[in-house]
């Protein structure tokens, strides 16, 4: 049995089962469906924008009750590194951890993330805990889809939780791929692996570069736009809506534990490892430095125009 109970800070917390398996937990939830979920429970507001938008700004000026913010550029990315590891490299594991400990995840917390786009940005966290075994989830439709609902929410700064431990965890290899073997797959593309890029089409086929150090994409890689997995109303599609998507891409039972996610820098793609488990299929491996990355080396080919 799950109980609610509130913290000291007003922010709703559950009592119940708690341990670092994700198992419990599937990789999106609905807001009806949260009260099933496990405790003790913090809602991770990951507002975040390609155009350089204020994500705190945003933040403070409506959010989920009791939610924290998690900057994405501070908390989710490691700094300092040259560009062929990309916009949004992994942190270490120990500044990760610091990370959220600080904001008030632990080891035993439920985090459900969500952002205002449907999962572009909040789905980076999920990603980043699930493949290290902690119980975290993406809200469905995020904050756009909680206020549809007719749900409460609040303004101003987060609330401060009190610090909580969170144990670094090596960032395991089974959930990403290094750029040695995403040039073996550029140099010989195969029907069995694939790989793809959830980039707007218009900058995977080269037509605009705007962020992107070159246009183009890596060759053999197909175009899967992150937000393609979603409904009009910024919803997973249904499971039968997003096995058809991906089977139109390669990917079914067999090829899906083979396929690789990349993105711009590592972001957007989390939307494709988030959609396909959530259809039941193996999640792919996110390649972190994505496009950023790869194109900052000259010598990496580019392939331009569609797949």
């Amino acid at each position: 049995m799950v109980d609610e109970v509130k913290g000291t800070d007003g922010a709703r917390l559950r009592t119940g089962a708690a341990g670092p398996d994700r198992s419990t937990v599937g990789p999106v939830t609905a807001a009806g469906e949260l009260d099933g979920l496990p405790g003790p429970l913090v809602f991770a507001d990951v507002r975040w924008y390609l155009d350089g938008t204020d994500g705190r700004a945003a933040f403070e000026e409506c959010h989920l009750p009791g939610a924290v913010w998690v900057d994405l550029d501070s908390a989710l990315a490691a700094h300092g590194l040259p560009p062929v590891a990309g916009r949004h490299p992994l942190p270490s594991p120990a500044d990760f951890a610091a990370s959220l400990g600080a904001l008030g995840i632990g080891d035993d917390t439920v985090v459900v993330a969500y952002d205002d786009t449907g999962g572009l940005s909040a789905s980076r966290l999920v990603v980043m805990l699930r493949s290290i075994g902690r119980r975290a989830t993406l809200l469905d439709g995020g904050l756009a889809a909680w206020r549809a609902d007719g749900r409460p929410t609040q303004t101003g700064p987060a609330p401060t939780l009190p610090p909580a431990a969170f144990t670094p965890v090596p960032w395991p290899e089974s959930s990403f791929a290094g750029i040695d073997e995403v040039a073996a797959r550029a140099a010989r593309p195969d029907a069995g692996r694939p790989l793809i890029d959830a980039r707007a089409a218009e900058r995977f086929t080269g037509e605009v570069a705007v962020i992107d150090p070159r246009p183009g994409h890596i060759p053999g890689a197909r175009n899967s736009p992150w937000n393609s997995v979603l409904g009009a109303d910024r919803r997973l599609r249904p499971v039968d809506e997003l096995r058809s998507h991906y089977a139109a891409l390669g990917i079914d039972a067999v090829t899906a534990s083979s396929t690789i996610a990349y993105c711009g820098s590592g972001v957007s793609a989390c939307m494709n490892v988030l959609a396909m488990e959530h259809a039941g299929l193996t999640p792919p491996r996110l390649f972190t430095a994505s496009w950023s990355g790869w194109a900052s080396d000259p010598d990496r080919p580019a392939a331009l125009g569609p797949a």
